[in-house]
């Protein structure tokens, strides 16, 4: 073995004992996020030099205290065994009511009081009682704002894509993508139907949905589901399954979206034609598929792309961004993903950088392939959306024979 291997295999063995350790980590979150989510705010606003009356204070432990208790109750018995929308509901916004006020407790907490200190505000009670109402007023108003965010109709996302490989007869192909419409506790069936209307405003060629439709079973959530049927291209509709269907009877997803006339790319692909060009619209499962159980269902790209012209510029509809890495070994042009939301909730696409390759927007990867993410048209779980809009994507694909030529 040469020096460079030796480094190489010291290199993978660090790699690899840094990917147990995160591991590990992961395992506690669970544990430990609920505990930091509550406790943390409420030291901060309640025991750190307010000297609050004893009933407001006692009040005010108690009412985290029930905030700690009741989100983990809460959500298990939403998003568990018993699947009750109710307590999913409740669960869900106090996790995202939780975030934020533990996210602006830190941030508030540190700095406002840093600047109130350097100002001279005040005493030490002064300063404490002046952060913790800054951070009720900033958390209320990202809370009202925020659920207005994510039960809005996405505004529309447009932007020209080159593809060098595209045909000229190809220029100006009008692709949709809606994303993690996730229909779920909340019933969202109106909204369904006006975001479909936003899309059949676009006048798209092709309409792509790349996964996560729904929170529940295709039976459960039919209703919310339905609207999809209205959707109109001149072309193609098509989708891939999200990680979400593999929580609720994916084959069934699968069978409905089929059903309301949308073609399920499974590891397949079809061709778009237009002007004597070609284009090759590609789709897999999601990478989580394998690992769910289901008889046939798995991410297999060279399945996909089997029987396709390698010449031709290649669609690929995928799920979850990171499976770009696979999407550029293959010379893959152009794939489209959601999975990320944006974050959501500001700060948390930190924590999503640490899965995904990107957030949200058009990237480069390799030599050829482009990557749009798009930051998803519904909501997961908590109903908010801070400085992390949904979107309705318009992407139209541009050549550069076209291009010269005009």
């Amino acid at each position: 073995m040469t020096e460079t291997d030796d480094t190489r295999s010291a290199a993978q063995k660090e790699q690899g004992a840094s990917r147990s350790r995160l591991r590990r980590l992961t395992r506690h979150i669970p544990l430990i996020a609920p505990l930091l989510l509550w406790a943390v705010p409420c030291w901060v606003l309640l025991h750190t030099g307010q000297r609050w009356p004893l009933p407001v204070t006692l009040t005010g432990t108690a009412l985290f205290a029930l905030g700690l208790t009741g989100m983990p109750l809460a959500m298990a018995r939403g998003h568990g065994r018993r699947q009750q929308d109710g307590a999913a509901i409740i669960g869900d916004t106090l996790l995202g009511a939780g975030w934020i006020l533990f996210t602006w407790s830190v941030l508030l907490g540190v700095l406002l009081r840093l600047v109130l200190v350097g100002a001279g505000v005040g005493d030490g009670q002064d300063r404490a009682r002046i952060v913790t109402w800054a951070v009720l007023g900033v958390t209320a108003v990202l809370l009202a704002w925020g659920y207005a965010e994510a039960r809005r109709v996405p505004r529309v996302r447009r932007l020209d894509v080159p593809l060098p490989r595209l045909g000229a007869g190809l220029d100006g192909t009008r692709v949709v993508l809606i994303t993690d419409t996730h229909y779920g506790p909340l019933d969202r069936a109106r909204w369904s139907a006006r975001v479909c209307e936003t899309v059949n405003r676009l006048e798209a060629d092709l309409v792509c949905h790349t996964g996560d439709i729904a929170d529940g079973t295709a039976e459960r959530r039919r209703a919310q589901a339905a609207p999809l049927g209205t959707v109109r291209a001149t072309r193609a509709r098509v989708y891939v399954t999200g990680n979400h269907e593999y929580y609720s009877e994916a084959q069934g997803w699968v069978d409905l979206m089929d059903e309301l006339g949308w073609e399920p790319l499974r590891n397949r692909h079809l061709l778009l034609e237009r002007g004597g060009d070609t284009l090759v619209v590609a789709g897999v499962d999601d990478v989580t598929a394998e690992s769910s159980g289901l008889a046939g269902h798995r991410a297999h790209l060279a399945g996909a792309l089997r029987g396709a012209d390698p010449d031709l510029p290649v669609l690929l509809l995928a799920h979850q961004p990171k499976f770009v890495d696979r999407a550029a070994a293959h010379g893959i042009d152009l794939q489209l993903s959601g999975h990320t939301h944006g974050g959501q909730i500001w700060p948390f696409h930190h924590l999503v950088r640490l899965d995904q390759p990107t957030v949200a927007g058009l990237s480069r990867h390799g030599a050829r392939t482009l990557l749009y993410t798009s930051r998803g048209t519904g909501f997961w779980g908590p109903p908010f959306r801070v400085f992390a809009p949904s979107e309705i994507t318009l992407l139209v694909l541009r050549s550069p024979e076209r291009s010269a030529s005009a």
